[in-house]
């Protein structure tokens, strides 16, 4: 054996040099991962400083008000009524940011079928955004490159949310010049480009936006909670398309969704009536039906039985499972309504065994706050027949009972609908507004069109705000807002 062949040839497997690398590459990959963890942490944190103060501000709102009704002081209780509904609404809209990046992570986010109108799309996206930006001393407009089919098939809530999310951003972020939305359409794809002349992102920054609870350095001291563009980026992969990002600090940006939206035949017209909101039920037609409500906690149970005993119903409540067995094997019922999260049998536990009972002689519906759980239980089996989320709308679960017991609802004469909220109002009454006050009006039109209430209801803050001597005409506003007039809200600032 030569000399030669006894020594380890520098570089090769196993040899000083090749180990040394390797302990290298792994230190740099070491490290690579603890600024990762450090930085996501540092993002957390700041998350949670912030949804802390975005959670607080209503909370303080509510606990605030309960004391003043608690304590009998002068606080007009349907004011008080509406203060506390509000910020609840607003904490929804915190739990549903939150929620969304959950069901995408855990892959269980249904996608819906809508035919859409795509240049009545367009201009309602158009319109509910104009106003903001005309405030800001932007330039929106709404680019169409070449032919856009009449109608296309999408989930047009998901894809309104998405592009809200972008152009909101962008007319957010963009202190001078222009905010546009352009749109193409090309062998059934279709290409949305929201461009913008803002400040720009650093290029080791654009893969972190789109972490869920970074919200970066441009924007501290902006609401929100750094879920916007990872919500927006979820949906557009969830609808099978991309979304990308391409920037220059100082230039601008331009986030780019490409999807497929198969072109469609125009759908016949929905009548405009069917879609009217009808007069608030009072009760239905037939023998009084029962009904069987599951809850742990009493509040809940007070509030549903309180809620459905005012439009006729017979019901009984049960704090945990085996009581609602109980019940349920000594008379009859209609419809079962049962939480999950339950000591003993829970929710899932307690529906299977009164399917196996009363098979489908009783509707069962899942009134819970596990919004994972909406799918169905983990064994995969179905024993319910609706899933409603917490907290519910009285709306929501009035519709859901009367699908499910096939009923015909007695509705309110309304004899009393033509007042004052909704008849133009007293010309000692029109005060004189300041321009932000108008651009609010404008903005609350293009919503109204759209019937867009949460927007709705922001706007008549910010018309708040911008005048406060616009006090009667607001207090009006939220009025019909409370009664979901949108008719009458309509009506009342048409002469402004």
């Amino acid at each position: 054996m030569s000399a030669g062949a006894t020594e380890i040839c520098a570089g090769a497997p196993g040899s000083a040099e090749s180990i040394e690398r390797e302990l290298r590459a792994e230190i740099a990959q070491l490290a690579h991962e603890r600024d990762a963890a450090a930085a996501a942490s540092a993002a957390k944190s700041r998350y949670l400083a912030n949804v802390s103060h975005e959670i607080r501000a209503p909370l303080n709102a509510i606990y605030g008000y309960a004391q003043l009704l608690e304590r009998g002081s002068g606080v007009d209780p349907t004011e008080a009524a509406r203060v506390i509904r509000r910020s609840a609404e607003h904490l929804t809209d915190l739990v549903d940011g939150l929620l969304d990046i959950s069901l995408v992570e855990h892959g269980v986010m249904r996608v819906a079928s809508d035919v859409v109108r795509l240049s009545s799309f367009l201009d309602q996206i158009e319109r509910m955004f104009r106003p903001a930006a005309t405030a800001k001393g932007l330039a929106f407009s709404v680019e169409v490159r070449g032919r856009l089919p009449e109608c296309v098939r999408t989930d047009q809530k998901r894809l309104r949310q998405a592009l809200i999310n972008l152009v909101s951003n962008a007319i957010k972020f963009t202190p001078i010049g222009f905010v546009t939305l352009a749109v193409g359409f090309s062998g059934q794809v279709a290409t949305f480009e929201v461009r913008d002349s803002g400040p720009g992102i650093a290029a080791e920054a654009q893969h972190r936006i789109f972490a869920p609870f970074d919200r970066g350095e441009q924007d501290a001291g902006t609401e929100g909670i750094g879920l916007g563009l990872p919500i927006t980026r979820a949906i557009v992969q969830i609808l099978g398309g991309d979304l990308d990002l391409d920037s220059t600090p100082g230039q601008g940006s331009c986030f780019r969704v490409r999807l497929m939206l198969p072109e469609v035949a125009p759908p016949r017209e929905a009548s405009v009536q069917a879609r009217q909101k009808s007069a608030p039920i009072v009760g239905y037609e037939g023998a009084r039906r029962k009904i069987l409500v599951m809850d742990d906690d009493v509040r809940q149970l007070a509030f549903v039985r309180q809620a459905l005993e005012d439009i006729g119903f017979d019901v009984a409540t049960a704090p945990d499972g085996a009581t609602a067995l109980a019940l349920a094997d000594a008379r009859h019922f209609d419809l079962a309504l049962l939480d999950i999260a339950m000591a003993g049998p829970d929710g899932w536990q307690t529906a299977a065994a009164l399917r196996q009972r009363h098979a489908e002689s009783l509707r069962i519906v899942m009134l819970s706050a596990n919004a994972h759980d909406r799918h169905g239980p983990p064994s995969g089996e179905s024993p319910h027949d609706v899933f409603l989320v917490k907290p519910v709308e009285i709306a929501t679960l009035f519709d859901t009972l009367g699908t499910q017991l096939n009923l015909a609802w007695l509705r309110a004469d309304r004899p009393d609908a033509t007042d004052a909220a909704v008849l133009p109002q007293p010309e000692a009454s029109r005060i004189a507004l300041p321009e932000a006050a108008k651009v609010r009006l404008g903005a609350l039109r293009e919503l109204l069109k759209i019937g867009y209430v949460r927007g709705i209801e922001a706007e008549i803050r910010a018309l708040e705000a911008a005048a406060p001597q616009a006090q009667p005409l607001v207090a009006t506003l939220y009025d019909c807002l409370d009664r979901f007039d949108l008719a009458g809200l309509a009506r009342t600032i048409e002469d402004y």
